[in-house]
């Protein structure tokens, strides 16, 4: 026996390293090399190298260092180990080291993962125990307790089922409506009134009990709603109104081919089953199914944009006459689309009964502008104003009784104090008797105390959401202000920040110029300045009064009427604006006597 046979297998005991050079110079015994085997075995024959093991060798324990491995004339087969059994005959799978005096456990068959936490199962995961107790960035905001039960009945958008001290105006529209539902033409609505007076709210409330009365008697009439402060052209109004009648016609064909060759299949086994129906014999009825699906092919939406004026109205005049029905087309703020595009689609419109030969058409117009039909063509005011019908503002006592009907249903029971809803309706009694401002103000004072995280809605809130949306409200008008009222918003802003009261045109005019000048904008005339002063004033941005100076004329004197660092700072937002902050041109206070 040669006596490198004899010496002990010392190069076990070396750290992952020399684990895997030694298993990486070393064959198996049987000649394989497996891939699921990285440790060598105790029972394997002694290595042909030699060198000497590493430092770390030193302080390890291995059992072949008390006992050599002895010759023997016949090789033995080298031993597998079994992880689920943990056995013995392969030690080297968890070699524990002592480095730098650290007791560490080494995973040899995981491919040498270190694996150092004596606390760690190796086939689990320590989760942190105050893991639950993390708090994210909604969880604080949940954790109160809910106000409000059903916060959309405050908004403009819910109907509800009963619209208060609205009663004359919805029943005079259900007199005139009436006579759809007997297939006879209703007449012409025109709806007056101030934002907030109910004039929306009201007309879709009458539209669906009109609509539901229709299907519970079987009457083919229906409503279409359409905003024309969205849809604000003829070609809009009318591609609209084409593809909803279009998509409607296809339903409908699709019924009626489905019942139709249901009943031809049923005819081919027997004759008699056409005996009640329109069709003499299955050629009828075939042909029938040929004009439907020729119909349904033939039915092409309107794109927004490309055609015709012409060819999108015959094309919603044919989808709307297509089979019979009554038909009330209700044109929200009637204003806008006169001023965007005329009167001609109220002229169609209006004049169409006289060309439909099934349906029938009838037109209920809402504005707020109640003087707008001035500017009508008179043939077109004549037919158009069949019936005329004015809302009138709510006063306080009425905006209550509105608060509380809907702050019932939006509320948990006892969340209001007694003192919220009058004031709410005291606020917005001011204002016009804007119904949606009350309800507006009544929501934003709900929201405030829910996110202060109080129990109950009180004053303080509804004073804080008054002063919220009117800050709110100043923000989006001065954010949509064309460029040339912003510079000579800042005009007036400039003088009112060097203490200069009483501001009159002239000396805007003079700052105006100067501002212009120096972001490079085009300089408009004293008297489209002026024009401009006015607009501000009628949106309530500037309080203008025209005062006489006797022999030196007359002119305007204004000062803000909204805040002055809200307002520069919306100003200041606009990019189209560049550099308007850095420029100061010079103001000469006035001394009034």
């Amino acid at each position: 026996m040669d006596k490198e046979e004899n010496t002990p297998q010392t190069g076990e005991s070396e750290d992952v390293s020399g684990i895997a050079s030694d298993r990486s110079e070393t064959d198996d015994v049987d000649g394989t090399d497996d891939a699921n085997e990285t440790d060598a075995d105790p029972d394997d024959p002694p290595s042909t190298d030699s060198s000497p093991p590493s430092d770390h060798s030193t302080s390890q324990t291995e059992p072949a260092e008390s006992k050599p491995v002895e010759s023997d004339p016949v090789e033995s087969e080298p031993v597998e180990s079994d992880p689920d059994t943990g056995s013995q005959s392969d030690p080297v799978t968890d070699v524990s080291t002592d480095i730098d005096g650290v007791s560490t456990d080494i995973d040899v068959g995981s491919g040498g993962r270190d694996r150092s936490s004596t606390d760690v199962d190796f086939d689990g995961v320590v989760l942190d125990d105050d893991e639950d107790d993390n708090q994210g960035l909604f969880d604080d905001l949940l954790s109160g307790e809910p106000i409000f039960e059903n916060k959309e009945v405050l908004r403009p958008s819910y109907t509800p089922r009963e619209l208060p001290h609205r009663n004359d105006q919805i029943n005079r529209m259900a007199t005139i409506l009436v006579s759809a539902l007997r297939g006879e033409t209703p007449s012409n609505i025109l709806i007056y009134g101030k934002t907030g007076t109910g004039k929306t709210a009201s007309a879709k409330f009458v539209s669906q009990e009109l609509e539901s009365t229709s299907q519970k008697y079987d009457v083919p009439c229906e409503v279409e709603y359409i905003n024309c402060e969205v849809t604000d052209t003829q070609y809009r109004v009318l591609a609209q109104l084409a593809n909803t009648f279009i998509e409607e016609n296809q339903t409908v064909i699709a019924d009626r081919l489905d019942r139709y060759r249901e009943l031809r299949s049923a005819a081919v086994d027997d004759p008699t089953a056409l005996a009640d129906t329109e069709f003499a014999t299955v050629d009828e009825l075939d042909a029938r199914i040929d004009e439907l699906e020729a119909d349904a092919d033939e039915m092409e939406e309107v794109p927004m944009t490309g055609w015709p004026t012409d060819r999108v109205y015959s094309t919603f005049f044919e989808a709307v006459d297509y089979h019979e029905r009554v038909v009330v087309i209700m044109l929200d703020e009637i204003d806008k689309l006169v001023e965007k595009s005329g009167d001609d689609t109220l002229y169609n419109l209006s004049r169409m009964n006289s060309e439909l030969n099934r349906s029938r058409i009838s037109i209920m117009g809402i504005s707020n502008d109640l003087k707008f039909t001035d500017f009508l063509d008179p043939r077109v005011k004549s037919s158009l104003g069949e019936e005329e019908i004015v809302f009138p503002p709510y006063d306080a006592n009425q905006l209550r009784d509105i608060l509380q009907h809907r702050a019932d249903i939006a509320f948990k029971q006892d969340a209001l104090t007694d003192d919220v809803i009058p004031l709410c309706a005291a606020f917005a009694a001011q204002e016009h008797g804007d119904a949606r401002r009350a309800l507006d103000l009544l929501r934003t004072a709900g929201e405030l105390a829910e996110r202060s995280q109080a129990e109950i809605v009180a004053e303080k809130h509804v004073r804080q959401a008054q002063d919220k949306i009117e800050l709110d409200r100043v923000v989006e008008v001065v954010r949509t202000l064309p460029t040339q009222s912003k510079i000579v918003l800042f005009a007036v802003i400039l003088l009112e920040k060097n203490g200069v009261h009483n501001i009159n045109t002239g000396e805007v005019f003079n700052i105006y110029k100067r501002l212009c000048e120096e972001i490079d904008a085009d300089v408009l005339t004293q008297r489209r300045v002026t024009d401009l002063i006015s607009e501000l004033d009628m949106l309530g941005i500037v309080n203008a009064v025209v005062v006489s100076k006797g022999r030196y004329g007359r002119t305007k004197e204004m000062g803000l009427s909204v805040p002055v660092e809200e307002t520069e700072a919306v100003l200041l937002s606009d990019s189209r604006l560049g550099d308007i902050e850095n420029a100061q041109p010079f103001v000469q206070a006035r001394f009034d006597n």
